[in-house]
Order: structure tokens, then sequence, then C-alpha cells
């Protein structure tokens, strides 16, 4: 199962760098989308697939049960979900508005600064 996430966030990877270095602004949008995606995955990877364990002592427990998920993890996925949409976000009106701008989506007609 790592094996085939390790291959599956390798090629998130690889396409999200290669959609980003085409010409289009919208293809940028989504390599940057797919890059965010092979982080959270190789985050998830690189915390340990477990599964029906959840990250929670039992109630009057005093330590956790001998078989347990690592909850930080899981925290880091959260907040580089929030973090991406974030990214993904802020990067969308910001095209959609160089575009309005521009009138182009083309990244090589976007030559001068002052429009």
């Amino acid at each position: 199962m790592d094996i085939l996430l390790a291959i599956t966030v390798g090629g998130l990877y690889a396409t999200g760098l290669y959609m980003m270095l085409r010409r289009s602004v919208v293809k940028l949008l989504i390599g940057l989308g797919l890059l965010s995606h092979a982080a959270n995955l190789l985050l998830f990877t690189a915390g340990g697939v477990v599964r029906g364990r959840p990250p929670i002592v039992p109630r009057g427990a005093t330590r956790p049960p001998e078989l347990v998920a690592d909850p930080l993890p899981q925290a880091l996925i959260l907040t580089a979900i929030v973090i991406s949409f974030a990214v993904l976000a802020f990067a969308l009106v910001l095209i959609y508005r160089t575009c309005q701008t521009v009138g182009t989506d083309d990244l090589h007609d976007l030559k001068a600064t002052d429009t």
C-alpha cells in the first residue's frame, strides 16, 4: 500500500510540475492544485497508513490502547488542506484579474508589467 501511495505521490508531483510549466494560466492553476494534493498524500504516507485505529484515548483509560493512529499527520494534513485552499483561491483571483486586465491567458504574452 505504501509503494502504491508513493507512486501516486510521485505521479501527482510530476504532473503538477508539468502542468505548471505550460503556457496557459488555467494549466498553472490545475498544476498548483495537483501539487497541493500531492503534498497532502505525502504527509499521509509519511505518517503511516493505519485503518480502523482512531487516535483517541478511550474514556476512563489512563493511556492509549496498544494500536492507535498517530494524530500528528492528521493535524498536519488538515492544516495543509486549509493553506493549499487559501493559496489556490488567491491564485485564482489574481489570475482572473490579470486575464481581465491583459485580455489573454497565455503566459508568454505577459511581457510587460505595466498595463
